[in-house]
């Protein structure tokens, strides 16, 4: 585009400093014999008035440049985001980050610094830009005022404003804007009134100006635009009533004013406002009764929580079949539930909660089988819990809490499978809690406390392998604790105080090591504390006071975590520990055991008998004179004895005489209480059947440890390069932590193998996933990307952040793993190489993998960082290709050479990446990266840090597609603008945090970074 401008210009200047064109035609005389040429004139004047005016709209263009300049002077912290902004106003400015250029006039006509950390202020000098129709400044730092310039921008249809910390009125001129179509300045610091004028726009269709500090009435006015789809205004300072015209605004969907101070009720007529489905009224100072017509409201979301209504739900809302959301919560309300409410199949949210609802839970509410949320606590519900409920398979949460509930647990609540919290504190529940729970695989919360429950605890809950809090105290519940509990692995809070429960605290608590609190106080508990408890180092709160406990508590100085103790009213003994933590505990955490001493307790830990203690003393100090002399001639008599090796039966020469276990060292709280013994046992010696994968001189085995958690076990075949493998992943994997490596839990050394664990890794590795058969699962481009950048994250910190750096050697598709969640993590350290800073490793023979192996490295056997790089770029051929790195003598790298040539490359991209990706152009942008890794030089390849920030981008840039937008209507010459963000999931707090944290991420060295990507993107196309 600049190109065409500069020869146009060029082409103009020199037909100025030439005669006119038509100079000769226009001053000739007329004569008759020259009739054409007096025809002429006309169209060549026209013509001429044409081309004035476009030379005109150039040299408006030119001065948009200039403006642009003045208002980048108003900003700060631009230097590493507006880099390519420069001093002279050239003719490239269309080209600067965010601008947007008529692709015929090259005036500006969009402008978007959204998510850049922008600070400072708006210029004036944006009233200049005659041309902008949609201006984007949100999610920036900018402060000041609105400047009243932007009246001037007479064309804008689209202004965002919002998230910045932009403070003052919202000025009048804004109303000048008769073309303007979006208002967006929520997330600000504005204040004042909101003008009437703004009903004088009247193609206004998006008016938000929520979390402001506006303050006044909400002007009148503004109901009759009948144009105006969506009006938020929450989070505002705004008071007064709702006023009947609200209904007026028949084209309006979105209405939404929560968190004002509005009074008085809601309007009589608000059955009218037909065209609303959401409408918003919550934590107002709203008050009277629900009028009986807003159940001729077709809404999908209904919220009036946080007022002060009164009176009872209206049965007509059970006609609202178009109700996805009902909240009716934190009022006044009163009087029965009304069954009619079981109609709404379509509702997945009912919140009545907090008000004074009276009678029992209708059963008809087992008709809302699209239920997700039903939350009826803090009434005065009575009854029992309807065994129907049980119907909603899709309910997610269920709190009942806080009423007069009576009766049992209906046992087919377990038919809620999804169900994920259940809360039934505070009532006068009996029976027991079902053992059918189990089958509630997904809850995370289970709060049955303040009950009448009895009976022992269902040893079934261990089963329910999510769980994060259990709140059973306050009951009737007796037997003791199940040491299954210990099996909960996920398990963060455990309540069971104030029951009936005996027997001793389960050595398996020791196995909860994500636990924070536990409550075991005021039961019947015997026994001591047991040695495990030590190894919980998430245990902030302890709490077992008024037990029969006793023996020393020494176990808990390991608990670094503690903040609340509470070990009162036992029969504990012996010193009060003061090394660790327990400094910060007061006396009232042991008063109450009478063998306790010290810490302020009356018993100062002295004897009444020093002299027995003195004898004492002298026996012990002799025994252990006597045992040593005796251990000291034992070894003697073994020494100097001539050996004579046993007469063993025939064939018996092939077995050990005596086994000793080998040791396993554990580096990771998973595998403590584990033995070798433990492994082998679980594993049936390393049987074949729980092989998972093979590599080049392992088998790896997958073991199920004892808290439930899988690992993997990588068995080296024993031969001397193995060996060294085994200690080289010793020294850097186990050294190291990241999110994107695997993470080694122990090790053990035998003669018969040498055993690594590792992280188990659900979804195998890249290479079963591209080219196992038979194909697991379709990998989606956005899958591949994150893989990418987990993989160049981990290669990364390796490289940059290891003192001293490493290189992994072996970077390939089998060697990096994913998780469940799809989260790459590099593995096989077995022949990574400690790197010095200030030297280039020279190897004695090649090691990696055919097609994954740095062509300089092969011929050099000189190591550096770049041979990882070059192999990295290799997996990313494989993931757009979905092919092997060598497949039947075809080399993929060699492939996509070649086919660069003949802009084919195209060709080879994988379909599974064609149909899910969005943009093609991140494809050849990744194609481009995966080829500069491949460079031939190892000079001319990128580092890993420069790698994962370009995947950053690519992915941010990736993830901000899937955001919705409603797109803007383009100009008649083709011009495609910004779009202008969507309200239609408004009511779901849609958010753009992709796009902030993307950006914040980046840096100046970034900037030059993408610049010279940049230029490796245009230098080469890609068909």
């Amino acid at each position: 585009m600049n190109e065409r401008k500069r020869v146009y210009l060029e082409r103009e200047r020199e037909r100025n400093n030439s005669s006119p064109p038509y100079s000769d035609i226009l001053d000739a005389p007329a004569d008759d014999s020259d009739c054409y040429s007096v025809a002429m004139a006309p169209l060549l004047l026209l013509l001429l008035l044409l081309v004035g005016t476009l030379l005109s709209s150039v040299h408006a263009g030119s001065d948009d440049g200039a403006t642009l300049l003045e208002i980048k002077k108003s900003f700060s912290n631009v230097g590493n985001v507006l880099y390519d902004w420069t001093d002279d106003p050239s003719l490239d400015y269309c080209s600067w980050r965010g601008v947007t250029c008529d692709n015929v006039t090259f005036n500006v006509v969009a402008l978007n610094l959204s998510a850049l950390n922008l600070d400072g202020e708006i210029s004036p000098a944006i009233g200049d830009l005659k041309g902008l129709i949609s201006i984007d400044l949100k999610l920036n730092l900018l402060t000041g005022q609105i400047p009243d310039e932007i009246g001037e921008c007479s064309q804008l249809k689209n202004l965002d404003l919002s998230f910045n910390n932009i403070y003052g009125d919202i000025p009048f001129s804004i109303s000048k804007l008769k073309q303007l179509e979006n208002l967006i300045l929520k997330g600000n610091q504005l204040n004042g009134p909101i003008p009437s004028t703004l009903s004088q726009n009247p193609n206004l269709k998006i008016l938000d100006l929520a979390q402001n500090k506006l303050s006044g009435v909400i002007p009148r006015l503004l109901y009759w635009n009948e144009v105006l789809q969506y009006l938020g205004l929450r989070e505002n300072n705004l008071e007064g009533s709702l006023s009947p015209d609200m209904c007026q605004l028949t084209g309006l969907w979105y209405f939404d004013v929560k968190n004002n101070s509005l009074t008085g009720g809601i309007p009589q007529n608000i059955g009218n406002c037909t065209s609303f489905q959401v409408l918003d009224l919550s934590y107002n100072k709203l008050s009277g009764e629900i009028p009986f017509n807003i159940g001729f409201l077709q809404v999908a979301t209904l919220s009036l929580q946080g007022n002060k209504f009164t009176g009872h739900i209206p049965p007509v809302i059970g006609l609202m079949q178009a109700l996805a959301v009902l909240d009716l919560s934190s009022n006044s309300l009163t009087g029965p539930i009304p069954p009619i409410l079981g109609n709404l199949t379509y509702t997945e949210k009912l919140y009545l909660h907090g008000n004074k609802l009276i009678g029992p839970i209708p059963p008809e509410l087992g008709n809302m089988t699209r239920l997700h949320y039903l939350e009826l606590n803090d009434n005065q519900l009575t009854g029992q819990i309807p065994p129907e409920l049980g119907k909603l398979t899709d309910l997610f949460d269920l709190n009942v809490a806080n009423n007069n509930l009576e009766g049992p647990i209906p046992e087919n609540l377990s038919s809620c499978v999804n169900l994920n919290s259940l809360n039934a504190h505070g009532n006068r529940l009996n029976g027991t809690i079902p053992r059918s729970f189990e089958n509630l695989e997904s809850m995370t919360c289970l709060n049955l406390s303040s009950n009448n429950l009895k009976g022992p605890i269902p040893i079934d809950l261990s089963k329910i392998a999510n769980l994060d809090t259990l709140d059973i105290s306050r009951n009737k519940i007796t037997g003791p604790i199940p040491s299954s509990i210990g099996d909960l692995e996920h398990l963060l809070k455990i309540n069971v105080s104030n029951n009936q429960l005996f027997g001793y605290i389960p050595p398996e608590f020791g196995n909860l090591r994500s636990i924070m609190q536990i409550d075991l106080s005021r039961n019947h508990l015997s026994g001591s504390i047991p040695q495990e408890l030590g190894l919980l180092q998430n245990l902030m709160l302890l709490k077992v006071e008024n037990n029969n406990l006793s023996g020393d508590i020494t176990a808990l100085t390991n608990c670094y975590s503690l903040l609340v103790l509470n070990l009162s009213y036992n029969n504990f003994d012996g010193d009060i520990p003061t090394i660790n933590n327990f400094s910060r505990f007061s006396f009232d955490s042991f008063v109450g055991n009478p063998g306790l001493c010290g810490h302020g307790l009356t018993s100062q830990c002295q004897s009444s008998h020093p002299s027995e203690r003195a004898r004492i003393s002298k026996a012990v100090i002799l025994g252990i004179a006597v045992g040593a002399l005796v251990i000291l001639l034992m070894i003697l008599v073994a020494v100097c004895r001539p050996h004579k090796p046993p007469q063993l039966p025939n064939g018996y020469l092939s077995k050990p005489v005596n086994y000793i276990s080998p040791k396993l060292v554990i580096l990771h709280m998973n595998l403590a209480l584990h033995v070798y013994d433990d492994i082998m046992r679980m594993t049936e010696n390393l049987s074949e059947k729980y092989i998972i994968g093979y590599g080049a001189s392992s088998a790896v085995y997958k073991c199920v440890l004892k808290n439930c958690r899988p690992v993997a076990i990588k068995k080296l075949y024993s031969h001397p390069q193995s060996l060294k493998e085994f200690e080289t992943e010793l020294e850097t994997v186990g050294s190291i932590k990241h999110r994107n490596l695997v993470g080694l839990q122990g090790y053990s050394l035998s003669p018969s193998a040498n055993l690594l664990f590792y992280d188990y890794m659900e979804n195998g590795s890249l290479w079963d996933l591209l080219h196992g058969l038979p194909k697991k699962k379709m990998l989606e481009w956005d899958a591949r990307l994150r893989i990418a950048l987990g993989a160049a994250q981990g290669l990364s910190y390796l490289h940059h952040d290891c003192s001293p750096r490493i290189i992994h050697r072996d970077v390939k598709s089998s060697n990096i793993l994913l998780d469940k969640d799809f989260e790459a993590h590099l593995t096989d350290f077995g022949i990574a190489k400690s790197l010095c800073v200030s030297k280039t490793h020279t190897s004695t023979y090649v090691m990696g993998t055919i097609g994954y192996i740095d062509p300089e490295y092969a011929r050099t056997s000189r190591l550096n960082e770049k041979s990882d790089v070059y192999s990295f770029g290799v997996v990313l051929l494989e993931l757009l290709t979905g092919r092997k790195a060598v497949d039947n003598e075809s080399n993929l790298h060699q492939l996509i050479l070649s086919k660069t040539t003949t802009d084919e490359v195209m060709d080879t991209v994988d379909p599974d990446v064609s149909s899910t990706c969005k943009d093609l152009g991140q494809v050849k942008k990744v194609f481009q990266l995966a080829l500069l890794c491949t460079k031939k030089q190892p000079t001319d390849r990128p580092a890993m840090h420069e790698v994962a920030r370009v995947l950053t981008f690519l992915v941010c840039e990736n993830a901000s597609l899937d955001l919705p937008a409603s797109p803007t209507k383009q100009r008649e010459s083709g011009l495609t603008l910004p779009s202008s963000p969507s309200y239609v999931d408004k009511y779901a707090n849609l958010k753009t945090p992709h796009a902030l944290t993307c950006t914040a991420s980046l840096s100046t060295s970034d900037a030059e970074l993408f610049l010279k990507f940049g230029e490796v993107i245009s230098q080469n196309s890609l068909g």
